[in-house]
């Protein structure tokens, strides 16, 4: 019986011991098992050249320019539809308070949970400034918490601090308190004072930084029962990540008018910290529940008209009125 070809070939080669015809060794190299890899056609492949940043900010440019965008349509013809190939509508405020407490209807969801408010804010100047964030306290027309805040109360007068007592006032003293401010021994919502003692209250501050006394912000004068309703009933709030007010506002039990007005209310105060001269101060208002999706509401006839130099005197007014107590303290 004859051998196979492949037999023979491999007994004819095998004495060589690895020295093969020139040429052959690659065309049998798979066939006999060679450990050696196949020549490589370039010993290394070529390195691509850098790109410089400015040419590399061209080309994205260009890549950019270069996507078309459908544009956004106005109004979806039927209930299923994408969102992003549309326009977010946007609801008076009425019209949307409506429908978060229908939202809440059909979803079986608690019905005193709350209604918050998201607001946008310019915050840019000229020359690359920014609006200074700043923080405040309102107090809206219709109450929704039983919830008090703790004020502290600044004076000397032992007839004044009995009116702070039974009046509400979490902590009453004078400069006493100053040690235990510093130390964080002491810490309430907000902080009140008669002039007479705001010179001794220098050294809080930096401590107090927005929260110090001051007639700007109500927290400083005479009558203490006002001051005490007003930082114990108000809501405070802030501006955060420069340039967006996130708050409560109502109960969605409460009716469509009470929280309107509410909502009306914060946002004059918020306002009142627009500069002089400068033009929409609010960007964009969305109103939600605690389980519904954000409305964009329509700010016509939400924001108040008024006169930038109105406001600019109001504050000089305020500041004025300050500087006079503070010196009349002193002397």
């Amino acid at each position: 019986m004859a051998a196979p070809a492949g037999c023979c070939l491999w007994r004819a080669l095998a004495p060589v011991r690895g020295r093969v015809l020139p040429g052959l060794a690659q065309r049998l190299g798979p066939a006999l098992g060679s450990a050696e890899p196949p020549a490589r056609a370039f010993a290394a492949a070529a390195k691509t050249a850098k790109k410089s940043p400015r040419k590399a900010k061209q080309e994205e440019s260009k890549k950019k320019a270069a996507v078309r965008r459908r544009p956004l349509l106005s109004k979806p013809v039927d209930d299923v539809y994408l969102t992003w190939l549309y326009e977010r509508p946007s609801y008076e405020v009425e019209e949307a308070v409506a429908m978060l407490k229908k939202f809440q209807e059909l979803d079986f969801t608690y019905p005193k949970q709350y209604v918050y408010i998201n607001v946008t804010l310019d915050m840019a100047l000229q020359k690359k400034k920014k609006v200074e964030q700043f923080s405040s306290t309102v107090l809206l027309p219709y109450r929704f918490t039983d919830e008090m805040n703790k004020v502290l109360v600044f004076t000397e007068n032992e007839q004044e601090a009995e009116i702070a007592r039974e009046n509400g006032a979490a902590v009453v003293g004078g400069v006493e308190l100053i040690k235990w401010i510093l130390e964080d021994e002491i810490q309430v919502d907000s902080y009140v004072a008669v002039p007479a003692i705001m010179p001794k209250l220098i050294p809080l501050r930096n401590k107090l930084k927005r929260k110090y006394p001051s007639t700007k912000r109500n927290s400083m004068g005479h009558d203490i029962p006002k001051m005490l309703q007003f930082f114990r009933e108000g809501l405070e709030y802030m501006v955060q990540d420069e340039r967006l007010i996130k708050t409560r506002i109502a109960r969605l039990d409460m009716s469509v008018e009470q929280i309107v007005a509410n909502l009306k209310t914060l946002i004059q105060d918020i306002c009142t910290f627009k500069p002089a001269s400068y033009g929409r101060f609010v960007q964009k208002l969305v109103i939600r529940s605690s389980t519904s999706e954000g409305l964009l509401l329509k700010l016509d006839g939400l924001l108040p008209e008024e006169e930038g130099a109105a406001q600019e005197e109001k504050n000089a007014a305020e500041d004025e009125e300050e500087k006079q107590s503070q010196e009349s303290a002193t002397t």
